[in-house]
């Protein structure tokens, strides 16, 4: 833990860095009113915080960079991080000017995120961690050939064709599907691989046809996220060498983007914040990522966050991801009539 007077110092030259993308030297912070001490003691603080690897110095004249670790700090130091009302208030105003679509509302909501904090931001589509089984309907076609029709939760339908070794009337047909509804409404495949309840041979291959059709979906890759303000991070100075840029227009064409960026453990709620070096891919190791889930996580969720430099306005981040994934969790609740407390961001 540092001290008052030295964390007060690593949080000017964090502010200050964050502003002008400039090393930060000693007269600046001497001309820091809230700090109030001498420059001799603002050069002992530097010396201290580049000591323990909170800045980095090229030199011990040289103004200073904030590091990894420091960032650290700084974020863990946040406290009551909102946007301010007038923009929450004109935030839900744009969402309720577009149309009432799941894919307008995700679109809107990269581009506000974009825009708040002049990064890059990515949205993706909501989906459920493991699909849950919701209704099936069983279609007698000819002889012993059958139509599964597998309604999951978030209104996916599922079709297969199954044959039976004999031939099943459709009164029989809708019989067995009352009683696979009634024992297997909710469920994930793995539940229902677990329930362990007494089942005749075809409902014993139709449950078997379930599970693989529900673990097929659960296999299937995200949809494309939304994207938007890869300009804006073009536009800051970490990405004005060349080699920089093409890097970042790399990540960006990465297929799996979010599996790059996202940390372990993003299922929980809240937003989290990746710093630097703490991306376990080398690839995105000079950027920050502000992230956090939205949705209803017994239905089905996404992930919305922000990509920058690590030079990120880290309060104006996470205060625009946590409200606008709020928002987003608020509108699914009413898309799908639930009654339900959507994902808790804070």
């Amino acid at each position: 833990m540092l001290s008052l007077r030295t964390e007060k110092v690593l949080k000017s030259i964090v502010g200050q860095y964050i502003v002008r993308a400039t090393p930060v030297p000693s007269q600046s912070l001497v001309n820091d009113y809230e700090l109030k001490v001498s420059p001799a003691t603002i050069r002992n603080e530097m010396a201290h915080l580049e000591q323990e690897g909170y800045i980095t110095r090229c030199h011990p004249s040289a103004g200073s960079i904030p590091s990894d670790k420091g960032y650290r700090y700084y974020v863990e130091s946040l406290s009551d991080i909102e946007l301010p009302l007038a923009e929450q208030r004109l935030i839900r105003h744009l969402f309720h000017q577009v149309e009432e679509e799941l894919e307008e509302w995700l679109r809107l909501a990269a581009k506000l995120v974009a825009q708040l904090v002049q990064n890059m931001a990515i949205v993706t589509m909501p989906k459920p961690a493991n699909c849950q089984f919701k209704h099936l309907e069983l279609i007698a076609l000819r002889d012993s050939l059958a139509l599964i029709v597998l309604v999951l939760r978030g209104a996916k339908v599922k079709q297969q064709l199954i044959t039976f070794d004999q031939i099943i009337p459709q009164p029989k047909l809708t019989t067995i599907a009352n009683r696979l509804n009634a024992a297997y409404s909710g469920l994930t495949s793995l539940q229902i691989l677990a329930k362990g309840i007494r089942l005749s041979s075809i409902e014993q291959q139709l449950t078997d046809c379930l599970v693989k059709m529900m673990q097929a979906e659960d296999e299937q890759k995200p949809e494309e996220p939304y994207l938007d303000g890869l300009h804006f991070m073009l536009n800051q100075p970490e990405f004005a060498h060349k080699q920089r840029m093409l890097s970042l227009i790399e990540l960006v064409d990465y297929r799996n983007l979010l599996s790059i960026i996202a940390p372990q453990g993003l299922t929980s709620p809240g937003v989290r914040v990746v710093i630097g070096k703490e991306n376990k891919a080398k690839v995105i190791q000079n950027c920050s990522v502000v992230i956090g889930r939205y949705g209803l996580p017994k239905e089905a969720a996404g992930t919305i966050g922000v990509i920058g430099p690590t030079r990120m306005p880290y309060a104006r981040a996470i205060s625009s991801v946590s409200y606008l994934a709020s928002v987003l969790s608020e509108l699914m609740a009413e898309l799908y009539g639930k009654e339900i407390t959507p994902y808790n961001t804070n």
